[in-house]
């Protein structure tokens, strides 16, 4: 009877594909192998795979990837330009609202520059027109209290005569 036991290594028995003629060295103790037709179509299935799929499935698939990836570095570009034109815009918004904010200042102190002026102008012509009141006020009185004084002169000259009369009876020169 023929002794059907498989090979023996320090890890165990060896499977049955790896049994044969072939001898490979591992860890000081000799071991068999043998490249049977399994392993051979093994390969062959897996090279007519890779290459019948790399078309069909892993070219395509390597584009779709790299058109996402084009895809979202053209949006990442993209936002990244619309964010430096909103620096610029927002940089000129600044500028031309202190150039606004400047020009409406200096008109402000321009009209209140005028408005000064126009009341002191104000001022000066109602000061002017009441020192006129008042001169002719004071003209008009004065001609008014020498008219008065002349009446009274005429009026106690007239009263002097009358009193001196009746006092001594008689009309006095």
């Amino acid at each position: 009877m023929v002794n059907a036991r498989a090979p023996m290594t320090e890890f165990g028995a060896l499977p049955p594909m790896f049994q044969g003629s072939g001898t490979l060295a591992m860890s000081g103790s000799p071991i068999e192998l043998d490249v049977s037709n399994i392993l051979v179509f093994q390969i062959v299935v897996f090279v007519a795979l890779i290459l019948i799929l790399k078309p069909l499935l892993f070219d395509p698939m390597l584009k779709v990837f790299a058109l996402r990836e084009e895809r979202t570095e053209g949006a990442r570009d993209s936002a990244r330009e619309l964010e430096e034109q909103a620096g610029e815009l927002l940089t000129r918004y600044e500028a031309e609202l202190t150039r606004v904010s400047q020009a409406a200042a200096e008109e402000r102190d321009r009209l209140r520059a005028e408005t000064v002026k126009l009341e002191v102008q104000i001022l000066n012509e109602a000061r002017a027109a009441a020192a006129k009141i008042v001169d002719e006020g004071r003209r008009r009185i004065e001609t008014e209290v020498n008219a008065i004084s002349f009446e009274l002169g005429k009026q106690s000259e007239r009263l002097a005569s009358d009193i001196a009369a009746r006092v001594l009876g008689r009309e006095a020169n």
